[in-house]
């Protein structure tokens, strides 16, 4: 990930749809000129699930990878963040793995975070939740106050080959602009444009972490197995 006068960006490869096993024993890695905090082994939510800190590595391209695996009939699960917080401003997650071809019960999530739970939350999210007719793109707003319903618009998304896609947000105080690209950023093919009439409340006004995860929903084994 870069920081720039335009704003964050992140490369990321998906370990676990490439076929890449990695390990690292460190509980920070360096991603992008960044220090990011990886989540420690053991349980909890969203899933609930178990996270493995050894399914996150990055290579010797310095691409970050994320990894789900199957130990003694346990699925594993894997999550990086940044320990200090970004505000307003263009973040772009570049992502090499077929988003569009995770089983009905993975779940790759790029966003920004701080909570309580049920707020201050901005995501892009690339999951079927269990229902492999249910479109795989996903992008949410968590309200700045708890008790405000969240925001989402699905989209479905496909790509091809190797699958390549770039995914956006751009965020102020009163409006938050989504974007989807198949390859590199050239034409959109997903836009959505989040702006509520009570922006103060609705849209995040705090500086957010970033984090990266891939998951299981409800803890769920892949259908694929």
């Amino acid at each position: 990930m870069k920081k720039t006068r335009k704003g964050t960006f992140i490369t990321l490869a998906l370990a676990g749809l490439l076929g890449i096993t990695t390990t690292v024993h460190a509980r920070t890695i360096e991603f992008s000129g960044y220090q990011w905090e990886v989540r420690p082994s053991g349980i909890g939510g969203p899933g609930s699930n178990n996270w493995d800190e050894n399914n996150v590595s990055v290579d010797s391209h310095g691409y970050l990878h994320l990894k789900l695996n199957q130990r003694e009939g346990e699925w594993y699960c894997s999550e990086v963040y940044l320990p200090q917080s970004f505000g307003f401003g263009f973040y772009q997650f570049s992502v090499i793995g077929r988003v569009d071809a995770l089983d009905p019960n993975v779940v790759l999530g790029l966003f920004n975070y701080l909570g309580p739970d049920g707020a201050n939350e901005i995501d892009i999210e690339f999951a079927h939740w269990g229902d492999p007719l249910s479109p795989i793109g996903n992008y949410t707003v968590y309200p700045a106050q708890v008790g405000t319903r969240p925001t989402t618009r699905s989209f479905p998304f496909r790509l091809s080959g190797v699958g390549n896609s770039t995914h956006t947000f751009n965020w102020t105080s009163t409006s938050i602009l989504f974007q989807s690209f198949r390859g590199a950023k050239v034409n959109p093919s997903t836009s959505w444009l989040f702006q509520p009439r009570d922006p103060q409340s609705r849209i995040p006004q705090i500086p957010l972490p970033v984090h990266i995860n891939l998951w299981l929903f409800q803890g769920q084994a892949p259908l694929n197995g």
